[in-house]
């Protein structure tokens, strides 16, 4: 779509000025710690009032995994390594027999928890990894992540390590809990150690396993509940100021962290400046916030506030909008851009406004990034942003990993200023502003949950194929039709009333494709399959004991009540907006 006279006023006002200035500060000041974390946040707020923003800076408490060091004993050799946060902290020591695990290579950065998936057929059942995995330390190529951690640790291992694919360690977490814990939360915090060795030890060691051998590893971590700051900023939108749009990214970062998340940063103090200078132009309002815990706290600066202001973001958000890893060297590309069906379109629209011409795809987002809002129910869209074109990232030989513009400084020491790009990150910020803008200041507001429709109706035909016919999924596909049939009618009606059935649909929709768990409740940190309660259907062959092929079934019959209950509500809501 073509740009207009206001968004192009707003896109003139951008500069590079102001966010590169604190893209250079934060490549000095390391922002793990939460000392220094609340010192950036400092930085941050002074250049937001400096440029005549004000920001609110609120100072929650939040549980923070704070990794310090960590090695690995085998063999006659100490060889360095990192723990991940949520690891379980043993300065003393564990030691344990080896065993490897052979993962799937298209899964080495998977957050799924499913065999096949992780070990592509090498493992044939649980009980089979159960007698490799019980009482050993576990050694295995990939990263530590919550999904695996939590597998290795159900399956009886006393340990985990990770042997990353190059030269350096990467920093990651691997507790599947989301956010500070509750009390359903608290018997997932991981109870065995975990640590992550580069790929040249981790072939030495990967060697001694082979040969029976044993290892010890050693883990320090500070745990406990910080206060950590949370700036944020409100601009409030002419027409509709109660309504508005949540852009947000996370400024904790490991080491200095300029790919990851510096650049981020800088984009929103940017759109913050932009927005606020030309606030009349905006029907609805913006907030834009900066996280801490996203690396220590598994998103437990952006949990804090979706429980903290949940009821408000229920009645007001329209939207949220994630920010990680703009404006990296090489990154030219955008295959990889996350978003949701219904929001899908508004971010190809500005990335092609902006960029003529690029490599666009929208994925699924994972249950990754500070998405902690899907149980909520908003639209949303972005996580990580511009990235290498495959071609050029396979001529570096380079691994794939979750952020840095697919540059493997990702979670590393060398994630240090030469990984930003002042052009791309210069093109990037317009791209969030103009995306921001057209949910801002659409007059109706622009999901298209037809779309989610026909990725539900996918979705269906997919379980349903799989379950090589013991599931009947016909009255999911026949709902799915009527309400994509009624989503037309909306067209014909009044502005209001149809603003208020798409603001509604959200609150049902996304729910349902995103979370198992009840709204205001946050689903664990690794996969949910699309209509995860429909999910068990494409499982059903897999059931060979007649009891628990049963058991499944009853599974199945409460998660299709679930999703036609949604439905239904669904419906409801677009026939009160045409009626």
């Amino acid at each position: 779509m073509a740009i207009s006279e206001t968004e192009q006023r707003f896109l003139d006002a951008v500069s590079l000025d102001l966010p590169w200035s604190l893209v250079e500060a934060f490549s000095v000041l390391p922002r793990w710690r939460p000392e220094d974390v609340n010192r950036s946040a400092e930085v941050l707020a002074a250049k937001l009032r400096a440029a005549g923003v004000p920001v609110e800076m609120h100072a929650p408490e939040i549980y923070l995994s704070v990794p310090y060091s960590a090695s690995v004993s085998a063999g006659g050799l100490t060889i360095r390594a990192k723990p991940p946060s949520s690891s379980l902290s043993v300065p003393g020591g564990r030691t344990g027999r080896l065993v490897t695990l052979a993962a799937n290579p298209k899964a080495l950065r998977s957050y799924n928890r499913d065999i096949k998936t992780l070990f592509g057929g090498s493992i044939s059942s649980v009980d089979e990894v159960r007698r490799i995995v019980g009482g050993n330390i576990v050694i295995m190529q990939g990263f530590g992540n919550p999904a695996l951690t939590s597998l290795i640790e159900e399956w009886g291992g006393i340990g985990l390590i990770a042997v990353n694919p190059g030269t350096d360690i990467h920093w990651g977490t691997c507790t599947t809990i989301w956010g500070s814990p509750d009390l359903a939360d608290l018997p997932r915090k991981p109870k065995i150690p975990v640590v992550a060795v580069n790929n040249p030890d981790g072939q030495k060691l990967m060697a001694l396993a082979a040969s029976g051998g044993e290892a010890t590893i050693r883990t320090d971590l500070q745990e406990g509940w910080f206060a950590q700051s949370i700036p944020v900023v409100t601009i409030p939108g002419a027409v509709e100021p109660e309504k508005f749009v949540l852009v947000h990214g996370h400024y904790d970062s490991w080491e200095v962290g300029v790919g990851d998340n510096a650049t981020g940063d800088a984009t929103l103090l940017e759109l913050a400046r932009v927005l606020w200078a030309n606030r009349d132009g905006l029907r609805r309002s913006v907030k834009l916030a900066w996280w801490p815990g996203h690396s220590t706290g598994r998103y437990a600066g952006s949990t804090w506030f979706a429980d903290h202001f949940a009821l408000d973001l229920d009645r007001n958000c329209v939207a949220q909008i994630d920010c990680d890893s703009p404006g990296c060297r090489w990154a030219t590309s955008y295959h990889d851009t996350r978003a949701f069906s219904e929001s899908a379109h508004i971010a190809t629209d500005a990335i092609r406004d902006i960029v003529p011409g690029a490599e666009i795809r929208t994925l699924r987002p994972p249950q990754a990034g500070d998405y902690s809002f899907n149980n909520i129910g908003l639209p949303s869209f972005f996580m990580l942003s511009s990235t290498m074109p495959e071609a050029l990232r396979h001529e570096k030989n380079y691994y794939d990993v979750s952020g840095c513009g697919a540059n493997i400084a990702w979670h590393t020491e060398n994630d240090t200023l030469e990984v930003a790009d002042r052009d791309i990150l210069l093109t990037d910020m317009k791209i969030y502003l103009l995306s921001t803008l057209r949910v801002a200041n659409a007059e109706v507001l622009p999901f298209d949950w037809s779309a989610t429709c026909d990725e539900f109706l996918a979705t269906i035909a997919e379980y349903q194929a799989a379950s090589k016919g013991l599931a009947d999924l016909s009255a999911c596909t026949n709902a799915t039709l009527a309400l994509k049939a009624s989503l037309a009618k909306l067209a014909d009606a009044d502005t209001a009333k149809r603003n208020v059935a798409l603001f509604e649909l959200a609150r049902i929709l996304v729910p349902v494709n995103y979370t198992r768990e009840p709204r205001f409740r946050h689903d664990p940190a690794y996969t949910v399959p699309p209509l995860p309660t429909l999910a068990v259907a494409a499982d059903l062959p897999d059931f060979t004991d007649d009891h628990m092929r049963r058991v499944a079934l009853v599974e199945l019959m409460r998660g299709t009540n679930r999703f036609l209950a949604a439905i239904d509500q669904a419906a409801r809501v677009v026939r009160g907006a045409t009626g």
